[in-house]
């Protein structure tokens, strides 16, 4: 079955294939019921829906659905006539037919992820009245579809429940102008996002639900293929660590845009005005000629103007949002690399126990090694031992050798993009409310919480303990390196078994463990990891490994043995 042409109006755009709709209240806004049932955008969305459900309908099809076969013009007529209780309205259909479809309706619209956006200059009423604005016309929405159902039903509902009837978010554009160089004019007029309002617990759904393959460099700058308009991109201004970003990305991809929120720091106007970005992602455009996996991204360093440069071209696979994602980090930890600091792909806590003692333990693997899981399973044996656990980065950090105060870490997300397999159901529940959910019918369905602050996650933390998340080998328990050399070489192989959160199977090395970043550059990134080891030896810093399971009978018991060795190692050390 094909599917519809997306809706592309100057207020209004909807593409049904990426379940995308888009409103645009500085262009206009319906502020009546009225307004909205005698609107174009209205009776292009009735259109669109038509033609979906008469793909559906049997040709013997029950004379019941006849009321999906009209034209639209009909269709809205006929609402109308119930609207303002026309007799006639019943003449062809029946009261059962069209509040089935009606129902049917109103579920199809919020299916779409349905953003709203407002385009302001510097106007601090429009700043702080977005929210407002949008949920008038919630209410707008709403109070149709009540109206219409109620007319049918012949009685007032019993229960009235206050979905997000309109829109699932709202955004506060705004343009912003920074210094862009030579042969990146085309981003010039394209929108940033300044204020974003979400509706949590957000459920998105994307055509993909897993990453395959790795990032490479691309010959020439990707903003020689770039495309994009005003119109059909828009502009997420990160802090990813201390690195500023500047992630366009095409509307379609508009629920990894929302989602990168609840992900990394929104820089503020302040921050990115008149403000050259350290790294831009072009998310939705094509790949160069003659680059390498042409349906995965690219990077570009940009040495003229000291810019790393990331593409990710439009296709269904890079829906999912761990492409958004990881390109974001791959381009900031190769900026890091060139800082001869040390990206590391693992998680990062700082512990409070109960006799007042903290330590700071970083675990580390590449993906499925079993780092969340060990930080679950740490939690879980405590009992009242720990009071509290920090999460300073939950997938991406990197250490500093500095002269003068050894090596330090920081962080890069605010947020975390956990398995929901992996969330114990306290957790889960707890951040229900702000989360955003991908694809949680599915296997590795994800969700993106808040974690901390800016301001904690780049601050400079000491390091207690560093342990590779081993989830391979048999033994159970923690097991401290004696032997530098050992270390290292532990942890630059990148052993683990796939657990299939990727495309990759079966047992696999990675270099350090990282495919972002130092994969791509591992002649510049093996000096730094020799300095570091032999700083935080000479530190005396706990580096060994956690025996995990996850890739063998994934038993709760032995990592929760485990756990409890680690335990005992933090609160006796």
């Amino acid at each position: 079955m094909s599917v519809p042409a997306p809706i592309d109006l100057r207020t209004f755009y909807a593409n049904p294939d990426r379940n995308v709709a888009v409103l645009n209240y500085s262009a206009r806004f319906l502020s009546s019921t009225f307004d909205l049932i005698n609107s174009d955008e209205f009776a292009a969305f009735v259109k669109l829906f038509l033609d979906e459900q008469r793909a559906f309908i049997p040709d013997d099809a029950d004379p019941e659905t006849t009321y999906d076969r009209v034209d639209p013009e009909t269709y809205i007529t006929t609402l109308k006539d119930v609207l303002t209780d026309q007799p006639r309205a019943f003449d062809h259909f029946s009261r059962k037919e069209i509040l089935v479809s009606i129902e049917d309706l109103y579920s199809y619209y919020r299916s779409y992820l349905r953003v709203a956006t407002m385009t302001t200059q510097q106007n601090h009423v429009v700043a702080s009245e977005f929210m407002t604005i949008d949920q008038r016309f919630n209410d707008v929405v709403l109070r149709l579809y009540r109206t219409v159902e109620e007319k049918l039903q012949g009685h007032a509902n019993h229960v009235y429940r206050q979905t997000n009837a309109a829109t699932s978010a709202c955004v506060l554009l705004q343009q912003v102008q920074w210094p862009v160089p030579a042969g990146y004019e085309a981003l010039t007029d394209i929108r940033f996002m300044n204020r974003l309002m979400l509706r949590p617990p957000m459920m998105l759904h994307t055509k993909s639900n897993k990453r395959k393959g790795r990032f490479t460099a691309s010959h020439e700058n990707p903003l020689k293929n770039f495309t994009g308009t005003t119109q059909d991109w828009l502009c997420y201004p990160a802090k990813i660590g201390e690195s500023l970003a500047y992630i366009y990305f095409h509307r379609d991809y508009m629920a990894s845009g929302l989602a990168l929120a609840n992900l990394f720091q929104l820089a503020d106007r302040k921050e990115v005005l008149n403000q050259k970005p350290d790294l831009i992602l072009l998310f939705g455009s094509p790949s160069a000629q003659g680059d390498a996996d042409p349906e995965n991204g690219h990077y570009f360093y940009d040495a003229q103007n000291q810019i790393y440069v990331g593409q990710v071209p439009y296709n269904d696979q890079t829906t999912y949002f761990g492409y958004m994602k990881k390109m974001c980090l791959t381009l900031h930890n190769l900026h890091q690399i060139a800082q001869k600091r040390l990206p590391i792909h693992g998680s990062m806590v700082k512990i409070t126990f109960a006799n007042g003692k903290t330590k700071t333990v970083v675990f580390f693997g590449d993906s499925g090694a079993g780092k969340s899981e060990s930080i679950e399973a740490l939690q879980n044996v405590a009992d009242e031992q720990i009071v509290n656990i920090e999460t300073i980065f939950d997938d991406m950090g990197s250490f500093t050798l500095d002269p003068e105060k050894g090596v330090y870490a920081q962080g890069t997300e605010t947020g975390a993009f956990v398995r929901l397999d992996d969330l114990s159901s306290e957790v889960a529940f707890n951040n229900m409310d702000r989360g955003i959910y991908m694809n949680p019918e599915l296997s590795n369905a994800r969700v993106i919480i808040p974690a901390n602050t800016w301001d904690r996650v780049v601050a400079q933390h000491h390091i207690d303990m560093w342990v590779y998340a081993n989830n391979y080998d048999d033994a159970v328990g923690v097991h401290r390196f004696t032997d530098r050399d050992e270390a290292e070489a532990t942890f630059v192989a990148g052993k683990r078994r796939a657990l299939g959160t990727t495309d990759e199977v079966g047992m696999s090395t990675t270099f350090f463990a990282n495919p972002f970043g130092p994969v791509q550059e591992e002649a510049q990134t093996r000096p730094i990891i020799d300095a570091v080891f032999t700083e935080l030896f000479k530190e005396q810093v706990y580096i060994g490994e956690i025996y995990t399971h996850l890739g063998n009978d994934k038993s709760q018991d032995k990592l929760n043995a485990s756990a409890r060795d680690l335990l005992t190692e933090l609160m006796n050390n």
